[in-house]
């Protein structure tokens, strides 16, 4: 009597799959995350808070004002007397050009209302104040 072997099942070499789904989706919170923060580098001021504001994506030209009230114009510092001339320059024909400043919360209110009407006497038609949203 002649017995057969039973045959066994021949089982192949699987990489768990569990572990690199898991790592995968790390890295994918990850990026999100670190995606998300934002840098805005410049002048060292603190924008006044809002309930209603928005993120501005347009171009624009921008004019900070510090805490002790120095105006600067893309990161350099210009006196107000100079502002109209270059704030002129940068507006140029275009009348719906967007200005916007920002000022630091602490500084007096007439220091901001003079910048903005130097910008609106160089021809902006279009003033913006900015601020961060209130959380």
């Amino acid at each position: 009597m002649i017995k057969s072997r039973k045959k066994r099942a021949i089982y192949e070499v699987q990489m768990p799959l569990t572990s690199l789904i898991d790592i995968i989706f790390m890295l994918l919170i990850y990026f999100l995350l670190t995606t998300n923060f934002m840098v805005d580098e410049g002048i060292k001021i603190k924008l006044p808070q809002a309930k209603a504001s928005k993120p501005q994506v347009e171009e624009s030209i921008t004019i900070f004002v510090d805490k002790d009230g120095r105006t600067y114009l893309n990161e350099q510092e210009v006196a107000i007397g100079e502002l109209f001339k270059k704030v002129k320059e940068m507006v140029g024909n275009d009348k719906d050009k967007l200005v916007v400043v920002r000022s630091d919360r602490g500084v007096i209110l007439n220091k901001v209302v003079k910048v903005m009407d130097v910008a609106k006497a160089a021809g902006a038609g279009r003033l913006c104040l900015a601020t961060e949203k209130d959380l």
